[in-house]
């Protein structure tokens, strides 16, 4: 008789401790969820994207901020990423002496003009040195509607994790401030692949 008197509750114990592993198990998952839904690196989105023109795109493992480094403008104020927070920045460093730059800025003009109206700013940071300022103007005074920036002392590259060593990169940034992708080397900023990458960094908010 105590067997069957001790089975129901040990039943019903076990039931219960079923429903509980369950229901943390349910936890985890919706726990994990929100935790991926706020994880401040979003590079998962744009790894999809990197294709074609922009195949050569990378995402960062960790969100990173842009550097607080100064370059300056056309008037020679200084000017720092931050100055464009609430924008999607594509940052495109680029010299003179630099066979691809040259090949590309085309296309970066044609990006500026595609989001005209928009919060999208090419920011095209020259890192030529001092004796070849004029000429690196002169170059983007025939690629309207870019801004002349430049960055003489050759800093700004340096100041990213890791360096951006080879010229051109490009570096994309959401309207927070905190860097989404880099591509290094040349690309046809033109091309759809590039409007997919700068649409979901936009949509990203």
């Amino acid at each position: 008789m105590s067997d069957h008197s001790t089975a129901k509750p040990r039943a019903g114990l076990l039931k219960w401790a079923l429903w509980g592993a369950a229901g943390l198990g349910v936890a985890a998952v919706v726990y994990i969820m929100v935790q991926a839904s706020t994880n401040p690196t979003r590079d998962a989105g744009l790894k999809p994207l990197a294709r074609g023109e922009m195949a050569k795109l990378t995402t960062p493992a960790e969100a990173t901020a842009a550097p607080a480094n100064s370059f300056y403008d056309a008037a020679g104020r200084p000017v720092r990423l931050a100055d464009f927070k609430g924008k999607v920045v594509v940052l495109n460093m680029w010299a003179t002496w630099c066979g691809p730059c040259i090949i590309e800025m085309p296309t970066l003009a044609k990006l500026q003009t595609a989001y005209a109206g928009k919060p999208v700013e090419v920011v095209a940071v020259s890192i030529d040195g001092e004796k070849d300022q004029d000429k690196a103007r002169q170059f983007i005074g025939q690629h309207a509607p870019l801004k002349f920036y430049a960055d003489p002392k050759f800093k700004l590259p340096f100041a990213f994790t890791p360096p951006a060593t080879g010229m051109p990169t490009t570096v994309i940034f959401g309207p927070d401030g905190v860097e989404r992708g880099r591509l290094a080397g040349d690309a046809d900023w033109s091309a759809p692949e590039a409007r997919a990458v700068i649409d979901h960094v936009l949509a990203e908010g």
